[in-house]
């Protein structure tokens, strides 16, 4: 299991400034709202964190023309159900804080994004993405063994942000000795284009090699993303997580171990560098 505390307990706090802007063209009233800013975690999503977003913006809105709120960065509808952090890597990893989001009422992107018409939904999304990793490293034996309070704990400690009581519960899941190893890392890459657009890839890839030998990030991506690899762009690209740029030689168990969301995923953005970046 993961043992390093300290690391568990940086990446849980980080925080990502941000200012709630609503649509100009959906001002419905004389006056205008000012700026909604608020410090959110990282680890959550925002349906959890945006609560006192609504309720400042929804005054200003036409009450006969409104549907669920939804945010929009850049023109780019943001998915609900991606974590925050895994949003800002993609598409705010390199402007200036706080991240500038627009506040929308009307017009719901039906192709682009789910609809989320409460936190429950949050939650159903939640816990079949954390299903979907413990059936890859443990076959599903680790969350099918929890009774349905190991669940509410685990999902009540990430929506009030309580470290303690989420890792409790979560440490079961990332249980990685003798028999109960990981039988493959549970990882999603986003690859970005420059125009903002991005595929999701997922590949089934174990821990070690053949040979014994832990297989690295550089391994990951060369089972993920092989036209990049072999044709040795991958320099072309920041990889990140969890905000910063990891080494690609760092183990891939370790970065399970230590470094994945809350879902038990590790999301790992490659976003190409401008031109001018060496």
């Amino acid at each position: 299991m993961a043992e390093d505390r300290e690391i568990l307990k940086e990446i849980w706090e980080g925080k990502i400034p941000v200012c709630f802007e609503l649509a100009n063209e959906e001002i419905y009233t004389v006056e205008h709202p000012d700026p909604f800013f608020l410090l959110v975690p990282r680890l959550s999503y925002f349906p959890l964190v945006t609560d006192k977003v609504f309720k400042h913006m929804i005054k200003y809105v036409d009450p006969d023309n409104h549907s669920e709120m939804w945010l929009e960065y850049e023109g780019q509808p943001l998915r609900w159900h991606y974590p925050i952090g895994v949003l800002f890597d993609l598409y705010g990893h390199q402007s200036e804080l706080p991240w500038k989001l627009t506040v929308h009422f009307q017009n719901f992107p039906e192709d682009e994004l789910l609809h989320c018409p409460n936190k429950d939904a949050v939650e159903s999304h939640f816990m079949s993405v954390l299903k979907e990793a413990d059936a890859l490293k443990h076959r599903g034996q680790a969350i099918n063994s929890m009774q349905r309070k190991d669940h509410k704990t685990l999902w009540s400690g990430l929506m009030n942000d309580k470290f303690d009581q989420f890792w409790s519960v979560n440490k079961k899941l990332m249980e990685n000795s003798g028999e109960e190893a990981f039988k493959y890392i549970p990882f999603r890459i986003y690859l970005t284009s420059k125009s903002s657009e991005h595929v999701v890839i997922q590949k089934l890839v174990k821990p070690s090699e053949d040979t014994g030998e832990n297989v690295t990030l550089r391994h990951l991506l060369d089972v993920a993303v092989p036209d990049l690899s072999e044709k040795g762009e991958l320099d072309k690209y920041h990889v990140v997580t969890q905000g910063i740029e990891p080494l690609l030689e760092t183990p891939a168990v370790w970065m399970s171990e230590h470094l994945s969301y809350p879902d038990n995923f590790l999301h790992i953005c490659l976003i190409p560098r401008v031109e001018n970046e060496s």
